[in-house]
This record gives structure tokens, C-alpha cells and sequence, in this order.
């Protein structure tokens, strides 16, 4: 079994190194100090198992775990964490076996048994029961079977075309399949519909822009593109303007 140990302490992720090397049967292909590292390190090196920290900067180990859910082949997860009330409950529900500090022996050789039960659909599942309280710091795109991450913070705008969004951000865009409606439950502190197919970034929004037929666009930061206001939209964005 090939694991990768993703932790942000340096002493713990040597400590689990030194666990799984006295168990055996298990080559340890990386390590990662956060969700995000995490995520790259699984597309360059193919583990099967993740041993998964929950608090960790950048990214952590709860978001990342959504993210792998999205792949077609997700490897197995193995939460580590300190803290007994963090969602354990749904970890356990949803076949996700977890850890709490400081590890034990007898109970890692257990959660690596179970890993190698693993499936992808109990991933997605994961994905699914970790999806619904929190907002995340990364939208994640697949492009040729591998994950895409785009940081929420660099986002511009998010446009719906057919069954896709597309997300358009500093260094490009990307096309991802959820619902916009989603979108703006999620971040609803981050970002303002202007229309029913677009919500732009808060941050981002320096004003309005009348043309001279009487049609409103919404001025954002970096963005050339034309954003049409719709009449529905526009007393709100117009109040949101007045606190820029």
C-alpha cells in the first residue's frame, strides 16, 4: 500500500513514518503540511491512502477530503486529529476512518485494514456529508482527470452557460458542474448576483456603468468582459455600492 502522511508538524508526520515503517506492507511515497499540498502531491504520486490531518493553514484536511471526492479513483482516507468532537460522527458514518492523537499502533494497522476496503463511490460519499456547513477556501475543476484548485479569493466572477459555471479568475478560467444557486448559498458572503446566470466578487466590485440605451454593467476589478445588471438585481447591488 502506498500512503502519503500530510500533516502541518514536522514531528508528527516523522512519528507516522515511524509507525507505518514498523508495520510494514506500507511505502510512504510523500508527505504534504497542508490540504493543498495534499492534493498535488495525490496527482504527481497516485497514493492509496491519505493519512489525513483536520487543522492545517491553507487548506485542511476536511476541504481537501471534498476536493478528492471529485476525482474518479480517490485514494483512502485516514483522518488524523487532536480533537475527538470534530465531526467524528460523520467521518465514521460515511466509512472514513479516523485517528485521534497520539496515534496508537493497534489502531493504525486497523484503519489501514479498512483502507484497503476502500472505494471511490464511499469518497464521493465523504464529499456529500462534508459539503453542507462550510464554505470553502478553493473551487476545484477537473481538467484531463486531474484536479484543478482556484483559490475563492482570486475569483472575479462566476458565469453559468448550459450546465456549467464558469469560474473566472486571475489567471484564467475554468468550467466547473455546480449549480450557481449553490454557489451563492456558499459564498454568500464573497460574492452578489448581478443576474440570474452571474454573481460577482464583492471585493472586486468598483461600480456601475450606464450605457447610453439605458442598459446597467457592473464595473469589476480586472475584468474588460461586459456584465449586464438585470433590473431585478439592481436596487440591491446599488445598496451594496453606496458601502464600497
Amino acid at each position: 500500500m502506498r500512503a502519503l502522511v500530510v500533516d502541518d508538524e514536522p514531528l508528527a508526520r516523522e512519528r507516522m513514518r515511524a509507525l507505518l515503517a514498523e508495520i510494514g506492507d506500507v511505502d510512504v511515497v510523500g508527505e504534504a503540511g497542508n490540504g493543498r499540498d495534499a492534493l498535488d502531491a495525490v496527482a504527481q504520486l497516485g497514493p492509496d491512502v491519505l493519512l489525513l490531518d483536520i487543522r492545517m493553514p491553507v487548506m485542511d484536511g476536511i476541504e481537501a477530503a471534498r476536493h478528492l471526492g471529485e476525482l474518479e479513483s480517490p485514494p483512502a482516507l485516514i483522518f488524523c486529529t487532536a480533537y475527538g468532537d470534530h465531526a467524528l460522527a460523520a467521518f465514521d458514518a460515511n466509512a472514513v476512518d479516523y485517528l485521534l492523537k497520539p496515534v496508537r499502533s493497534d489502531r493504525l494497522r486497523a484503519a489501514l485494514a479498512k483502507a484497503r476496503r476502500w472505494s471511490g463511490e464511499e469518497a464521493r460519499g465523504v464529499e456529500r456529508a462534508l459539503g453542507a456547513d462550510r464554505a470553502r477556501t478553493h473551487l476545484c475543476a477537473r481538467v484531463r482527470g486531474s484536479l484543478v484548485l482556484v483559490p475563492v479569493a482570486e475569483v472575479a466572477y462566476l458565469l453559468a452557460e448550459d450546465k456549467y459555471v464558469v469560474v473566472h479568475h486571475a489567471r484564467g478560467e475554468v468550467l466547473i458542474e455546480e449549480p450557481l444557486k449553490a454557489l451563492e448559498e456558499e459564498f454568500d458572503d464573497r460574492f452578489v448576483r448581478i443576474h440570474r446566470n452571474c454573481l460577482v466578487a464583492r471585493a472586486k466590485l468598483t461600480g456601475l456603468t450606464r450605457t447610453p440605451d439605458g442598459r446597467l454593467y457592473a464595473n469589476v476589478e480586472g475584468v474588460t468582459a461586459s456584465l449586464e445588471v438585470s433590473r431585478r438585481n439592481l436596487p440591491a447591488l446599488r445598496k451594496l455600492i453606496r458601502t464600497l
